[in-house]
C-alpha cells in the first residue's frame, strides 16, 4: 500500500470501507499518474539523446549541425512516442479531446454567449 493511500485510509477509512467506487477511482488516478511519469521520463531522456547527438562533435568552438538531419537522432523519440501514444489512449480512452458530451457542452456554451447579444438592440 502506497503512502498516499495509507494516509487516506487512516483519515477517511471508515467512510470508504468496502467502497468499490473508491477502488475504481484510486486505480484510475494511479494510471493517470503512471502516464504522466512516463511522459516526464520520455521528455527528459529524449531531450538528452537529441542534445547529445547534436553536440557529439562539439569540442571547443565546433558545433555539428548534421545531427539535425540524422535518422538515429529522432528514431528513439519516434518509436517511444508511438508507445507513449498507446499508453495515453489506454489511460484516457480514444475520446481524449472530444468526449461523448463535448458537442452538447459547446452548443450550450455558444447559446449562452449569444443570448446577451440577442437583446442588445431591444
Amino acid at each position: 500500500m502506497g503512502r498516499c493511500r495509507k494516509r487516506f485510509y487512516e483519515q477517511y477509512g471508515k467512510e470508504f470501507e468496502n467502497d468499490e467506487s473508491f477502488e475504481i477511482a484510486y486505480k484510475k488516478v494511479k494510471r493517470i499518474k503512471g502516464f504522466y511519469s512516463h511522459l516526464k521520463v520520455y521528455l527528459i531522456v529524449n531531450a538528452i539523446i537529441i542534445v547529445s547527438n547534436i553536440n557529439r562533435d562539439f569540442i571547443g568552438s565546433r558545433f555539428n549541425d548534421s545531427g539535425f538531419s540524422d535518422w538515429h537522432t529522432y528514431s528513439t523519440a519516434l518509436f517511444w512516442g508511438i508507445g507513449l501514444l498507446g499508453h495515453g489512449i489506454s489511460v484516457f480512452g480514444r475520446d481524449i479531446f472530444f468526449g461523448d458530451d463535448w458537442e452538447e457542452k459547446k452548443i450550450q456554451e455558444y447559446m449562452r454567449k449569444q443570448q446577451p447579444n440577442n437583446n442588445k438592440w431591444e
